[in-house]
């Protein structure tokens, strides 16, 4: 069993990704992994990233706040719990809107 402690969770740096901290908390260099990776994103107010896709696909699960999620030919805003799916190459940009942090978990594979 590998357990990361979110008091000792490392951060990384995330291209593109603007007024956000990032933790990994399994996976990369937290631990190891087969098959995917968790990291968890605070999303200050205003935070952001830039529209961009990714060769593998991703999973978002908001657990604080609200964060929206912007694709070439859809926008959706997520709240508590509530969570979405991207497919391989589909562009994506979260976006807080509000006036509070947001928090979400992001997992994807290796």
């Amino acid at each position: 069993m590998q357990v990361t402690r979110y008091q000792e969770a490392k951060p990384y740096e995330a291209a593109e990704h603007y007024d956000m901290r990032c933790l990994r908390l399994q996976g990369k260099e937290a631990t190891e992994t087969d098959t995917i990776w968790i990291g968890l994103s605070h999303l200050l107010p205003g935070g952001h990233t830039s529209l961009k896709d990714a060769a593998v696909e991703k999973i978002y699960i908001v657990i604080a706040g609200e964060v929206t999620v912007e694709t070439p030919t859809e926008t959706t805003t997520l709240g508590y719990l509530d969570s979405c799916r991207l497919a391989p190459g589909e562009a994506r940009a979260l976006v807080n809107r509000t006036n509070e942090p947001a928090t979400i978990l992001l997992a994807m594979p290796i």
